[in-house]
């Protein structure tokens, strides 16, 4: 059956302002001067989104932002970006979020606003959304305070539709890693970094953690960095290099990588091959700062593959 969407994204509003250079504050009133400062589209959510329709994937997007300046801001970019904002709620009584990144090179801090980031709650997003999309993206799910209760649910309902499922946790603030016994299992593809993997099965080797987590979730693609990334399905075991680049940043590599996983997944590509393209995507990510300035499209991407 063919669907207007290819992909759904579910997740969090709100841009990135980024500080680079000697960016560690010191307190007692003193000033210092920064090499760079940049409002960028920030969102674990919208930076995949960005990714995903960069690919020449058909995105639609469901979150939630304030009626104010940066929820302005992003809602222009990415429509800019071929996004279909259409199913967004801008809600007045909210202001939206925003992240400031301290960036160090290879290193970063963040402080976040949380605002709307947290608002959206699962009943609030159509089944006629819903039937429209073949796959369901899920982010940041620490941060959603709101959605988190009703995922359960909607990803049963969104499986039933016939979508297929994807979840990348990200950090989660707390540390304490709780609230996934119910989701993974409904989750086809699960998109954890190594620390994330490690924190929810317990162990610092990457690779239990994969295989763990491979007896739960279809296929479980797990980012390591530089390292490049590991990915398990069933029995099979797949590791790729990262590509190497001049890095800039690291902000939202690991968004991209997710989209460029997901392309080659919803393409029915083998698990080596959709590992080397987030691998990829995730890389070239990095020669820009902010999450979307360096983002390739599926030509580029392909021409390193």
């Amino acid at each position: 059956m063919s669907r207007k969407y290819d992909i759904l994204v579910v997740g969090e509003i709100n841009p990135d302002l980024i500080l680079s250079g000697d960016v560690e504050p010191a307190f007692g009133q003193a000033e210092k001067v920064v090499e760079s400062a940049v409002l960028t589209v920030g969102s674990s959510s919208v930076i995949f989104a960005s990714g995903a329709a960069r690919l020449g994937l058909r995105v639609a997007f469901i979150g939630k932002c304030g009626d104010d300046l940066f929820g302005r801001f992003m809602l222009e970019e990415m429509r800019k970006r071929g996004i279909d904002v259409s199913y967004v709620i801008v809600d007045p009584c909210l202001s939206t979020g925003l992240t400031v990144i301290l960036n160090k090179g290879n290193d970063r801090a963040m402080l976040t606003f949380p605002g709307a980031i947290g608002a959206l709650r699962a009943d609030e997003i159509p089944t006629d959304l819903l039937r429209q999309a073949r796959h369901l993206h899920v982010a940041s799910y620490f941060l959603q305070d709101a959605l988190r209760p009703g995922l359960p649910d909607l990803f049963r309902h969104a499986r039933a539709l016939g979508l297929t499922i994807s979840l990348d946790t990200n950090y989660d603030p707390a540390e304490r890693w709780e609230g996934l016994d119910q989701l993974l299992p409904l989750t086809d593809v699960f998109l954890p970094n190594a620390a994330e993997a490690c924190a929810l099965m317990g162990t610092p080797d990457v690779e239990v953690a994969a295989l763990r987590l491979a007896r739960i979730v279809r296929v479980v693609a797990v980012k390591q960095g530089a390292e490049g990334a590991l990915g398990v399905q069933g029995e099979q075991i797949v590791r790729v290099p990262s590509l190497p680049v001049a890095v800039v940043d690291t902000v939202g590599a690991g968004d991209n990588f997710d989209a460029g996983f997901l392309y080659g997944y919803l393409q029915g590509w083998p698990l080596e091959k959709s590992l080397r393209l987030g691998t990829v995507c995730g890389s070239l990510s990095t020669r820009a700062a902010g999450g979307v300035a360096g983002q390739p499209t599926l030509e580029e991407a392909l021409a390193y593959l």
